[in-house]
C-alpha cells in the first residue's frame, strides 16, 4: 500500500525486525548507480545467541551464495531478494505490477527478485552483516521453526524434488559416517571431503566478525538444514496449507499463485 502512495525514484522494503546501519542506504544507492542496477538486496546478518544457530545462519548464508553469484554476474534465469533489504527503482517496480503479483507468494521477497528479472533489471546481491541485520532464529530450534513456512515455498512446493536432495544428502553424510567408523583410507578420506565444508564457512565467519566455533559447526549443520527442509514439506502437507499471521492459506490456492 505504501509503495502506491511513493512518489521516489527508489522504494526500500525491509523487514520490521531488521536494523539498517545508517549509511547502507547510502551506499546501497551508490552500487546502484556505479553498476547500472535496478534492483539491490542485502542477504540479512543476524544476532545469534548459541555456537548452533551461528554455524545454522553460515549454512544458510552459503546456500545463497550462487544466488548471489548468479545476479551480479549477470547469469541467464539468475535472480534473488530478500525481505531485509529489497532495494528497487520505482519505474521497474510498477512495470511488472508491483507486489500484486506477489499477492500468493509465501516467499514474496525471494520472488519480488524474479519479477526484476523477468523485466529486464538487473540485481546486485551481497551479504548483509551489520548493514542489515536481523534477530531472527536466535537458537538452532527456533531458526529450524521459522523455516517451517519457508523452505518448502522456496523449492516451489516440489516434493519429488525435496525427497530425492534430502535422500541424496542423507546418503551422502551417510557414507561418510561409514568411512569413519571403518578407519580405512578411503573412509577416513570420504569424510576428510565432508569435513572441507569448514572452509568456505571460514571465509563466511571472517565476513561477519563471528568466532571459529561456528565455522567448525557448520558441515554437521548441512544435514540439520536437509531435515528443516523435509521437515516444511510434510508440515504443510499434512496441514493442507499455511498459517501466517492468524491466516489460513490452503496449499492448492498457494500452488495456484505461485510465481515460478
Amino acid at each position: 500500500l505504501a509503495a502506491r502512495q511513493a512518489v521516489g525514484d527508489w522504494i526500500l522494503f525491509t523487514d520490521a525486525d531488521c536494523w539498517l546501519h545508517p549509511d547502507a542506504l547510502n551506499r546501497a544507492l551508490c552500487v546502484a548507480k556505479s553498476d547500472a542496477a535496478d534492483h539491490v538486496t542485502l542477504v540479512p546478518g543476524v544476532l545469534p545467541q548459541t555456537c548452533a544457530a551461528a554455524a545454522w545462519h553460515v549454512v544458510f548464508t552459503l546456500s545463497a551464495a550462487d544466488w548471489i553469484s548468479g545476479v551480479n554476474q549477470g547469469r541467464p534465469g539468475a535472480h534473488l531478494g530478500a525481505g531485509a533489504f529489497n532495494l528497487v527503482r520505482s519505474d521497474i517496480y510498477h512495470r511488472f505490477g508491483g507486489h500484486e503479483r506477489l499477492r500468493l507468494s509465501v516467499v514474496d521477497d525471494v520472488k519480488l527478485g524474479l519479477l526484476v528479472a523477468r523485466a529486464g533489471g538487473r540485481t546486485r546481491g551481497f551479504l548483509g552483516g551489520s548493514d542489515a541485520e536481523c534477530h531472527w532464529g536466535p537458537t538452532l530450534g527456533e531458526a529450524i521453526r521459522i523455516m517451517e513456512k519457508n523452505f518448502y515455498a522456496v523449492v516451489d512446493y516440489r516434493t519429488g524434488f525435496v525427497l530425492g536432495i534430502v535422500l541424496l544428502l542423507w546418503c551422502v553424510w551417510g557414507i561418510a559416517l561409514l568411512g569413519l567408523l571403518s578407519l580405512t583410507p578411503s573412509g577416513l578420506g570420504a569424510v576428510a571431503g565432508m569435513l572441507t565444508l569448514f572452509f568456505p564457512a571460514l571465509v563466511v565467519c571472517r565476513r561477519l566478525g563471528w568466532s571459529l566455533p561456528a565455522a567448525f559447526l557448520a558441515p554437521v549443520i548441512f544435514p540439520v538444514a536437509q531435515y528443516a527442509l523435509l521437515r516444511s514439506m510434510v508440515l504443510t502437507l499434512s496441514r493442507g496449507g499455511v498459517r501466517w499471521r492468524d491466516t489460513f492459506y490452503p496449499l492448492p490456492q498457494l500452488r495456484r499463485g505461485n510465481l515460478r
